[in-house]
């Protein structure tokens, strides 16, 4: 898969169900491998493996280009083994909210407490039904990008979000 990518990110209420109401789930590991002007991502997700390569986002973060390839689970275990240290590891659970699919990302690790949600847009201005689940907006947000959870993780920075996210 290549093309443009339109997204929006949101941190999760952490008093919402969310869980309950995800018709799928699996277990994610990812990594990333330096790449100067790209983000070349590796990730494993339950039997399937993938590499995607995706350029800097532009309109605040809302899109950017993104090729996607998958690969070989082995080929996968090989070129994690080329990536920066530490892997981003989490469970993404898949929310139906009206004519989409929410993806939430509960993360482990050092990015224990951090629960994000994104959902893929046809267009920049393409209406969605939130789920109740949905808190504050952080689309384009470098924080919360995984590249960079890697490098700072949530645990460094918890403390300057609501108490609600945390």
């Amino acid at each position: 898969m290549s093309g443009f990518e339109i997204e929006r990110k949101f941190l999760v209420h952490k008093d919402k169900d969310y869980k309950g109401r995800a018709y799928a789930s699996s277990r994610i590991k990812q990594g990333y491998i330096a790449a100067k002007g790209a983000t070349v991502r590796i990730r494993t997700r339950d039997d399937k493996a993938y590499l995607t390569i995706k350029a800097p986002s532009t309109d605040g973060g809302l899109k950017r280009y993104e090729f996607e390839k998958e690969i070989t689970v082995d080929e996968a275990e090989h070129l994690l083994q080329l990536c920066e240290p530490p892997l981003i590891d989490k469970t993404r659970y898949l929310v139906k909210s009206g004519d989409h699919t929410f993806e939430v990302d509960e993360f482990y690790g050092d990015n224990q407490g951090l629960v994000m949600a994104e959902v893929e847009l046809g267009s920049e201005d393409e209406a969605f039904e939130k789920p109740d689940f949905i808190g504050m907006e952080v689309t384009g947000d470098g924080r919360f990008y995984n590249k960079r959870l890697r490098r700072f993780p949530f645990i460094l920075w918890r403390g300057t979000l609501p108490i609600e996210y945390r």
